[in-house]
């Protein structure tokens, strides 16, 4: 019997991929945030303090993140976290190539091939900058370190109004270390956001705060004398609801512990 084109046609349609479905997008992106996932779990551990983080304001916390501790079920990064992760490292290459184009000679790696950092305390704390300018229009002084980030609208807005240190310590921290340990601190550093929402620029000279750099530096010290005595320090907090724990990837263990 010859496959009549009513029935051809009831045949395709039935059998079409619906590639505008909401189910479609779901499917998709399960199968990337798996594999992002799988990729994220694969990478060595970090066993070292960051200067990225040492302006974070809970000890303990670091000390988990020190000893790449396990997570709790369920607070491990899933994979749209990630994406948003992998968005600021592509934004930091757009900016980082508009300053070129804007006339500054930013560095991102060493004569060494190497990106500017610097390990201090046996390498148990060490630190990654964006880039070095060393040259570029007259009206900054050089060299100065370029640190980047990208941000949401909010923290965009926070930034405008309060400037980095009073409203995002944990990146003057990091910058202040950068400065003080690359020997960037005779000029102010050069801080950038990118807002995602829509692009826009952020810019500000931060001076070098010897303070804020010693602070953090003595705190790093501090933490590696607990981690190497098996002494867990205080809580930030006397209570899980505080915002901090309650998005800690370690609230239930921290929290389990009798002190």
């Amino acid at each position: 019997m010859p496959f009549s084109i009513l029935a051809f046609a009831t045949f395709r349609v039935a059998n079409m991929l619906d590639f505008n479905s909401h189910d479609l997008s779901e499917h998709l992106s399960a199968l990337v945030d798996t594999a992002m996932e799988r990729e994220a779990a694969m990478l060595p551990p970090r066993a070292y303090l960051g200067a990225s983080s040492l302006g974070d304001d809970c000890a303990r916390r670091l000390q988990f993140q020190y000893f790449d501790t396990p997570k709790d079920i369920g607070r491990h990064f899933p994979g749209r976290v990630l994406r948003v992760f992998a968005r600021g490292h592509r934004v930091e290459d757009w900016m980082a190539d508009w300053l070129r184009l804007a006339g500054f000679d930013l560095r991102a790696r060493n004569d060494q091939g190497e990106q500017h950092g610097f390990a201090a305390a046996q390498g148990r704390v060490r630190g990654h900058a964006d880039g070095v300018i060393v040259a570029g229009p007259d009206s900054f002084r050089y060299p100065m370190l370029w640190e980047n980030k990208a941000v949401g609208a909010k923290t965009f807005r926070e930034l405008r109004k309060k400037r980095l240190a009073a409203s995002r310590p944990v990146y003057a921290t990091q910058v202040a270390l950068y400065q003080a340990y690359l020997g960037l601190y005779e000029h102010p550093a050069l801080f950038t956001a990118i807002c995602t929402d829509d692009m826009s620029i952020y810019a500000e000279r931060v001076t070098f705060d010897r303070g804020m750099a010693q602070r953090a530096s003595d705190r790093a010290v501090e933490i590696l004398r607990a981690c190497d005595a098996a002494e867990l320090l205080p809580r930030i907090s006397t209570t899980p609801t505080h915002h901090t724990c309650r998005f800690c990837p370690w609230q239930d263990r921290c929290w389990s512990l009798p002190h």
